[in-house]
């Protein structure tokens, strides 16, 4: 199986002849879940366990809607029902009627349509394990062709993650190379700062550079530039597994935007800041579609 898969797709198989045709559609979205709703013809609901499993069996995760339509000659179970005796009966009446109002014309069907209990609707119970063996074909039809559309989908947001992923690495070895002199610029700057601000006090120049060595270590962003390839790594790796990875990814991408604005708070430099916009904003729009991923 490709992956990642797309929580997106649309599917639909057909079954039966022309005289009855089975067709099933299926639709999905992303969601945390395995969430399945079915429609389909009362009579035949109490197939719909089946189905939910089957579509369980292929789709870890994700909104699916099904529609199940039956259309042809032979669609429906209801049946035409004529009580006899009551309509003898009605008739007897219509007759006795006329008679004792003097009426000409004889009780017609016109008149014994207009009650409608003579004639009544009956359901015949539905052939379940014949329906449940051409729904099973048009169902396992539509979940090849979602099958399909879903491994188009996930390839697509694959190439376009990696193509962002690549434009991280390549902004986050930008900030890695230009790291030593940023720390050195801001080691000069506290240096100095210090210096006018203990003009009149009599300090140990070694202690001085003690000191101003702490402050600039707070401002060392090795260990997140560490940590932010080593997601990049993982984030790879996931992307070749053939199991579902969305909620790894997702959280991996929020493990980027913590590193990242942490990095941004510690170097705080205008040289760098605009490669930390860049970096949080692709990882938005990485999260955005990795909400679309199984």
């Amino acid at each position: 199986m490709k992956r990642p898969l797309s929580m997106t797709s649309f599917g639909r198989g057909e079954q039966g002849n022309e005289q009855e045709k089975w067709v099933v559609e299926l639709r999905s979205v992303n969601h945390r879940f395995c969430d399945i709703k079915v429609k389909m013809p009362r009579e035949y609901a109490p197939l719909e366990e089946k189905i939910k499993k089957v579509i369980a069996a292929s789709i870890g995760r994700g909104h699916v809607d099904v529609y199940v339509t039956i259309t042809g000659t032979n669609t429906g179970n209801s049946r035409l029902a004529v009580n006899l005796p009551l309509a003898k009966e009605y008739y007897a009446s219509l007759v006795k009627l006329q008679e004792a109002l003097g009426l000409d014309a004889p009780p017609t069907l016109e008149m014994m349509a207009a009650n409608r209990d003579l004639i009544t609707t009956t359901e015949e119970s539905a052939d379940l394990d014949q329906a449940w063996e051409i729904l099973q074909k048009a169902l396992s039809e539509a979940l090849k062709n979602s099958q399909k559309m879903r491994e188009d989908e996930g390839e697509a947001l694959k190439i376009d993650l990696l193509e962002r992923l690549d434009g991280l690495e390549k902004t986050v070895k930008e900030i890695d190379e230009i790291v030593p002199e940023l720390l050195k610029q801001k080691e000069a700057t506290l240096q100095d700062r210090l210096k006018k601000l203990l003009a009149n006090v009599d300090l140990d120049p070694l202690r001085l550079a003690q000191e101003v060595a702490i402050i600039a270590d707070k401002s060392d962003i090795t260990e997140e530039l560490v940590r932010i390839k080593s997601h990049t790594e993982q984030f790879r790796n996931f992307l070749e597994q053939d199991e579902p990875v969305g909620r790894q990814l997702d959280f991996l991408l929020q493990e980027f935007l913590r590193e990242i604005n942490t990095t941004a708070s510690k170097i705080n430099d205008p040289k760098a800041t605009h490669k930390t916009v860049f970096l949080k904003n692709e990882v938005e729009k990485m999260k955005e579609q990795v909400q679309n991923i199984e």
